[in-house]
């Protein structure tokens, strides 16, 4: 797909193009459309499997019952792994479901893992042969894959015309210094320091040019865990490696491995999607401009798809500390931890 303003080649699923921020047409532009204009659309044109009271449904792929208890809005046939969601206007397919297959399949390979990671910290090394493992679990957990795409649009101030300003008031002191005789040789450092304070405070000094605008677009695919109740499984900066996943197939899932439900439906996902996105947006920003004075992020999102990862999940404690470490089972990577708390 192309930009149809600046020709840049783009993602299939992207929102917003990434060089010229232009909003493209997608295969989700009505939806997105749709879900600015308040009405939730992600489910409508699938069809109802069953009204949103029942305690029980058939499944859409082999017939056999799902039960969801009181509050999963996201469930996984156990026979054959078709997956349902509910809505507002009841239960319906995912629109896709995909899968990451497993590559850490024991215990030895994952503590490897953990402790390779744990000696590169701050705490030192041996972190890891010190602790004692709780607890350990291996399951596959539901996150919804949102494409969004998010412009910002932000003002900052631009330190190095307020510098540049700075300077050149000081030199004209101390040329004004230097014409009554030279009787305040220290003042010009002094006056230096002081309306770099002022000007760094205010915002103001050095007039309009030192406020300088800018804006910023990118498509994510960005994963919102679809579990109220973990919010030590929604990633921060880990990136799933979603050119791998397959479609989910129950028989690549070994029967010890238990695959979980969700509580959060599409149309929260996409909500809290954009919270995430523009969380990252100001980010990035702040990295490049540290003195932001205004910023504004605008975020589309296009139809979910329901993604199943394998999730390791370690309780350890250090010195009758506790701490957590997670690994993506299905790249041996740490995804996540919290054992900085202990330093």
């Amino acid at each position: 797909m192309y930009c149809d303003k600046c020709g840049a080649q783009l993602p299939d699923d992207a929102v917003f193009c990434s060089k010229c921020g232009n909003r493209v047409k997608t295969a989700s532009q009505q939806d997105v459309a749709n879900s600015q204009n308040g009405q939730q659309n992600t489910t409508q044109t699938r069809p109802i499997i069953a009204q949103s009271g029942v305690t029980e449904l058939k499944c859409p792929g082999c017939g056999a019952p799902i039960k969801p208890t009181q509050g999963e809005m996201v469930v996984t046939c156990e026979y054959c792994g078709t997956s349902v969601t509910l809505g507002n206007t009841g239960w319906t397919n995912v629109s896709r479901h995909t899968m990451l297959n497993l590559s850490v399949e024991d215990t030895n390979q994952l503590h490897e893992i953990i402790k390779k990671h744990l000696d590169k910290g701050l705490l030192g090394r041996h972190m890891f042969e010190e602790s004692k493992e709780e607890e350990l679990t291996l399951t596959y957990v539901p996150y919804w894959i949102v494409p969004t795409g998010a412009n910002s649009s932000f003002k900052y101030l631009n330190v190095a015309a307020e510098v540049g300003t700075l300077a050149m008031d000081a030199a004209i002191m101390g040329v004004a210094d230097d014409a009554m005789g030279g009787r305040g040789g220290g003042m010009g450092g002094g006056m230096i320091d002081g309306m770099m304070i002022g000007g760094m405070m205010s915002g103001g000094m050095g007039g309009n040019n030192a406020i300088r605008g800018g804006t910023f677009s990118q498509n994510y695919q960005f994963p919102v865990l679809a579990i109220k109740d973990r919010p030590h499984l929604q990633p921060d900066s880990y990136n799933f490696k979603l050119d791998q996943r397959i479609d989910f197939n129950n028989s690549k899932i070994m029967k010890s491995i238990k695959v979980l439900n969700g509580d959060i439906d599409e149309d929260t996902s996409k909500e809290m999607a954009k919270t995430l996105v523009s969380q990252v947006q100001e980010n990035v920003i702040k990295q490049k401009h540290h003195h932001l004075e205004a910023l504004q992020t605008q975020c589309n999102t296009g139809t979910p798809e329901l993604l199943h990862v394998p999730i390791w999940q370690g309780k350890y404690t250090h010195k009758k500390r506790e701490y957590y470490v997670i690994v993506d089972g299905s790249d041996g990577q740490v995804m996540k931890t919290d054992i900085e708390k202990l330093k």
